[in-house]
């Protein structure tokens, strides 16, 4: 049984899919001290255990039998080098779909998953239980949920509520993601906002080592279509629309290309000189930023009619952000558009608006050409010209999507309770009784968090792994639903298929949560019933390998121990063996049959007082002829000697057979008949001549009997 649960969890989104492994110690709850049982379980990742390919599952629309064989194959295939083989069938793989599949057609979206599931099921190994729970499109909430659990994961809001306490009662943190398709937002609002506001907030509720449920209410939203693509593609769209009509090879110009630039309506990039082919009309950058963050601001569409006020992008209600207690982290684009260029050798510097919006204005109005020559010189590291060109709007794009359109302060020119006017600040710090002051700006991008990447599928692996400690009596099943704090609502969404709720049995742990199964209570290093526990399971073993051996080999052993311990003292050398203590007292440890019980006596002396007398040659002489053993030392037992006079007459019929009945004496198991009959065996009495009734030993000299014939 290996140390580590894993899971694996698939992130299906709109330009690749990527695969994401995680792992959490078995033990989770036993492997940590009494202060950290109100945490959750320690789940690990590294970036070599990442893998992206592309395209995305959405782009086999057309051909969904295909997404298997020339898609999840090569993803497959690199999981299982991670995971270790006895591993792979219990460990829950999920494949969860973003904004690119969301932009499907339902039946295209149910033939992609249905194909998904069945080459996942045959060709994987891993744990799929219920294909609806685990290979599905999520919908926007539900993706800046996991963010939003992944983050305060990170940061230690779950973990630590004291060193993150912002005040009001408040200790965790904002999420912010944008892709290519859409953008989420997340954020636990204050008290205030969160009682007025109740019906709008999602209940998310986690389990501690400890076994004990806590429970958050959450703000989710979701803007499909105001991810970074998706708004290029609608502002392309509102310059066609704005342009006069004209001619062949019309030319747009584009404010929110760098100047010289010119590409195709899709992106492609195009000869710097001379006339483009066909048609269609084409772009050309002038580098003019400023005009560029005008006319993206309607992308935003806050004109949109508010039905539930407040409201913030395309007429979405939101509750009041309170930036003293909200502080928010970004991801994904929001990382990506503010370091890649523009805090190339800052990458530890603070979001700052003013430092920003000069370090792109300056980059934007540059030609093209000079631009280029950077990309070649590597000025900013590994970035292609595709990157650089595409880098001014969507700089421009989340500039107003982070201050026109959330409305967070712009550090630099905006005054504010929680931040300075420095133009960047160094990340770090803490304040009074271990308060943690590394993210208290009103907004941080961020691409990982103590050396682990920011990624809302590390949100499902926390949310899995929560939902897999032992649950104490009073806990509640770990998932997120309607905002119905106690209680289970009935759109409760569980991290795996719909699970029941069963709780630890109390016999088995103690007040701690501590597992008292007998296998941990043998073989787990800290039970102090460890070494007595295995020296009863070895016996335990011994005692049912003994019964196996068969009948036979056991009586070898009995005979063994028997000349081992059961001889007593050596009184003038007559050593008498004693049957086993066992055979006596349990009857069914015994080789023999029921009802025969002897001893064999063995006797020191002269080699003569074993020979056979001879036989008179004449049967008639019967003389009396005994003689005595010589003595041997104190206390041995005299030999009986049968003499003549008293041999047992043999019957014998013309078989020359000896009849049992025909003896006049009866056999003593005891005697020296059952002594003699095991050295020398014993014949009948032929007609003629016969070497049958020689001694058995080689050094005894040779006495032929004298025939006997019937009167």
């Amino acid at each position: 049984m290996g140390r580590w649960k894993y899971a694996v969890v698939l992130d299906a989104g709109s330009s690749g899919t990527r695969a994401h492994i995680y792992r959490w110690p078995k033990k989770a709850h036993k492997d940590v001290g009494s202060k950290d049982l109100a945490k959750l379980p320690h789940i690990e990742t590294t970036k070599e255990w990442t893998k992206k390919i592309k395209p995305g599952v959405s782009s086999f629309a057309k051909n969904p039998e295909n997404v298997g064989p020339d898609h999840l194959h090569k993803l497959l295939k690199h999981v299982h080098t991670v995971i270790p083989r006895k591993e792979v069938e219990d460990t829950p793989i999920f494949l969860l779909a973003t904004a690119g599949m969301r932009l499907l057609s339902d039946n295209e979206q149910k033939e992609i998953l249905k194909n998904v599931c069945s080459y996942i099921s045959d060709n994987s190994g891993f744990l799929l239980p219920d294909c609806d729970a685990h290979i599905k499109v999520i919908d926007g909430k539900t993706e800046g949920l996991y963010g939003w659990i992944a983050t305060n994961y990170l940061l230690g809001g779950f973990d630590e509520p004291k060193a993150h306490d912002h005040g009001k009662g408040h200790h965790t943190y904002g999420f912010l993601d944008m892709g290519g398709a859409s953008a989420q937002l997340a954020f636990a609002p204050n008290s205030t906002e969160a009682k007025k506001h109740a019906n709008d907030l999602t209940l998310l509720r986690l389990r501690t080592l400890n076994g004990q449920s806590n429970e958050y209410g959450v703000f989710v939203t979701s803007w499909l279509g105001f991810g970074v693509r998706q708004a290029r593609s609608r502002y392309v769209k509102a310059l066609l629309k704005g342009a006069p009509a004209g001619t062949v090879n019309r030319k747009l110009p584009d404010p929110c290309l760098p100047d010289g630039l010119r590409t195709t309506l899709e992106g492609t990039i195009l000869p710097p000189d001379g006339p483009v082919p066909g048609t269609n009309s084409y772009l050309v950058g002038n580098g003019k930023f400023e005009e560029c963050l005008r006319e993206t601001i309607p992308l935003l569409a806050k004109d949109t009619p508010c039905e539930d006020e407040p409201c913030l992008l395309n007429g979405v209600h939101v509750p009041a952000i309170d930036f003293d207690v909200n502080h928010f982290v970004g991801i994904s684009e929001y990382w990506h558009t503010t370091h890649e260029i523009f805090e190339m050798g800052h990458q530890d510097k603070a979001y700052d608006f003013k430092t920003y919006q000069m370090r792109v204005n300056k980059f934007c109005s540059t030609p093209w050409s000079a631009i280029k020559d950077g990309i070649e010189q590597k000025k900013w590291g590994k970035v292609d010209q595709e990157t650089a060109y595409e880098v001014c709007f969507k700089a421009a794009w989340i500039i107003n999507v982070l201050h026109e359109g959330i409305g967070i302060p712009r550090v630099g020119l905006e005054a504010s309770t929680n931040n300075t006017n420095s133009a960047t600040k160094e990340l770090g710090g803490h304040g009074k009784n271990g308060q943690d002051k590394t993210y208290l700006d009103p907004f941080q991008a961020v691409d990982k968090i103590n050396a682990t990447e920011v990624s809302w599928t590390l949100g499902k692996a926390v949310l899995f792994a929560s939902s897999q400690v032992p649950a104490s009596k009073a806990s509640l099943p770990v998932g997120f639903g309607s905002n119905t704090p106690g209680k289970v609502p009935g759109d409760f969404e569980y991290p795996s298929s719909n699970q029941p709720h069963i709780p630890s049995p109390p016999s088995n742990s103690d007040k701690n949560g501590t597992s008292e199964h007998w296998h941990d209570t043998l073989f787990d290093g800290d039970s102090p019933r460890r070494i007595p526990g295995l020296f009863i399971f070895a016996l335990i073993v011994l005692i049912v390998i003994f019964f196996l051996l068969g009948r036979e080999r056991r009586s070898r052993i009995y005979h063994k121990l028997g000349m081992r311990f059961g001889r007593g003292g050596n009184n003038g050398g007559n050593l008498r063996r004693r049957s086993p203590f066992f055979r006596g007292k349990i009857p069914f440890l015994s080789s023999r049959g029921p009802g025969i019980s002897y001893e064999r006596v063995l006797e020191e002396g002269d080699h003569r007082d074993f020979e056979l007398d001879s036989m008179d040659s004449d049967e008639d002489s019967q003389g009396s002829s005994s003689s005595s053993p010589p003595s041997g030392a104190a206390g041995t037992r005299p030999l009986a000697r049968i003499p003549h006079s008293q041999s047992p007459k043999y019957n014998l019929d013309n078989s020359s057979s000896l009849s049992v009945a025909s003896l006049n004496i009866s056999l003593d198991r005891r005697g020296l008949v059952i002594r003699t009959e095991s050295r020398d065996r014993l014949y009948a009495p032929a007609l003629a001549p016969t070497t049958v009734g020689r001694k058995s030993r080689a050094t005894s000299p040779i006495r032929l009997s004298t025939p006997i014939t019937n009167t």
